[in-house]
């Protein structure tokens, strides 16, 4: 599905990463695009990925409320950019012990979201549905909170769209009305949960 332009932000740059020479506007494809005049490259303003964990504890989902901007305070999944050199499994299991101190394994694909209200960059969010199996439920280096929460006592300020979708993906529409901003449309998830009693 294409995006309307309005929604396509030609990048940051200002001049060429390989070359240096100033970057123009190029309506070459069906976007527009940012352009090197002297290499001839097309630059492109792709999202980032990122990979986090859905972890339950007697259908209660674990939480992490932010330390950092954006949205300090706000709650999200545990979840973060990947590295340059990870997987996106590696990334989840490394970002969950890094914000709630937990040792986790990947049981299984939960669902991949697109998301584009991050002020940083829109990302991939893939989210495996994982178990711990070690470590102590503490806040760990971004993190100023972490907990568990039912479906009937989850916070109104959950930090990003995604994140919500990924709530109602799990708890389904009995929870979708709690919150006034909408949902960004899935890429794929494995199942629609929304079975949890």
């Amino acid at each position: 599905m294409r995006q309307s332009p309005e929604y396509h932000s030609l990048g940051p740059y200002k001049y060429c990463p390989f070359c240096a020479d100033t970057l123009r506007r190029s309506d070459r494809e069906e976007l527009p695009r940012l352009h090197c005049p002297s290499c001839d490259r097309l630059i492109y303003h792709n999202p980032v990925p990122a990979a986090g964990g859905v972890i339950l504890d007697d259908d209660k989902v674990l939480l992490v409320r932010r330390k950092f901007e954006p949205k300090i305070g706000a709650w999200t999944l545990p979840a973060g950019f990947m590295e340059y050199h990870e997987s996106a499994e590696a990334c989840a299991k490394r970002e969950i012990q890094e914000e709630t101190g937990l040792i986790a394994d990947v049981t299984s694909l939960f669902g991949v979201y697109s998301a584009h209200d991050d002020p940083r960059n829109s990302a991939v969010l893939i989210l495996y549905s994982m178990e711990t199996t070690a470590g102590q439920l503490t806040a760990g280096d971004d993190a100023l909170e972490v907990q568990y929460f039912a479906s009937d006592r989850l916070p109104e300020d959950i930090a990003f769209a995604a994140h919500k979708q990924v709530l109602v993906d799990l708890y389904g529409n009995k929870i979708k009305a709690r919150w006034s901003q909408p949902f960004v449309p899935r890429v794929r998830t494995t199942r629609q949960r929304g079975d949890i009693q």
